[in-house]
């Protein structure tokens, strides 16, 4: 079975077929999982670790008043639980949002991985770095930026990730989120999420269509949002060489 966790690295480098075959031996089992299926509950004893081979997940935590704070949304070839390495349990939840797929991976065959390819272990760091910075900005923003701009931001996160896995996105998208789950990821009520949604709306940046949206104004967008794009200022030249 092909892992698209070496789709997803092969975004970034060109891997060897060493690489490309080892990548692929770690995804030799399927978990499938429903709609709304918990694939981990915070707390959970952590044993394994994930890849996403289809659909789309999310991680949230319990916040001590009840609510939810949603902290990302996982999408093909995305790794869950890389706590694991680390950790003995899970800081998170991460629940399907659609019809999903995962790769269950051992960590001693993680570590097999680092001992056998040094080059896909640091890639994998650097990609821990990418999300860490992704989630710092997502920070900065529910902590210093308008209604508007979270959920602008939110928007062109979503697009952008969703371009990564299928290049035929553009301007156009479904996320396939409920505006409930658009303000837990933003620190809004979804009325107030509806409300910023109507105003990118008539402002021209933005159309709608059911729980598809269409970015009509793509640099104003990212000016409303604050957006920086992290991805112009990569560099993974010194990554050594492969195996």
């Amino acid at each position: 079975m092909a892992s698209c966790l070496a789709e997803r690295l092969g975004e970034l480098i060109d891997l060897s077929a060493n690489e490309r075959a080892s990548l692929d031996r770690l995804a030799q089992r399927e978990r499938l999982l429903r709609r709304g299926a918990v694939l981990l509950r915070e707390r959970d004893p952590l044993g394994e670790l994930f890849v996403v081979q289809r659909g789309t997940l999310m991680s949230y935590v319990i916040l001590p008043d009840g609510s939810r704070q949603i902290l990302r949304f996982l999408f093909r070839g995305d790794a869950i639980a890389m706590a694991g390495l680390v950790y003995r349990s899970s800081p998170e939840t991460v629940i399907a949002l659609t019809e999903c797929a995962v790769a269950p991976l051992e960590r001693a065959a993680v570590a097999a991985l680092a001992v056998e390819h040094p080059r896909l272990s640091a890639l994998l760091i650097a990609i821990d770095q990418m999300e860490r910075v992704a989630l710092t900005d997502r920070l900065a923003g529910l902590g210093r930026t308008s209604a508007k701009a979270r959920v602008a931001a939110l928007l062109i996160e979503l697009r952008n990730r969703m371009r990564s896995i299928d290049r035929q996105i553009d301007g156009t998208f479904s996320p396939g989120l409920t505006q409930e789950e658009m303000g837990d990821a933003t620190g809004l009520t979804a009325v107030h999420v509806n409300r910023m949604l109507r105003q990118l709306q008539d402002e021209g940046l933005i159309a709608r269509d059911g729980g598809r949206f269409t970015l009509l104004d793509q640099p104003a967008l990212a000016r409303t949002a604050y957006h920086i794009d992290r991805t112009a200022g990569l560099d993974l030249s010194w990554l050594p060489a492969p195996r």
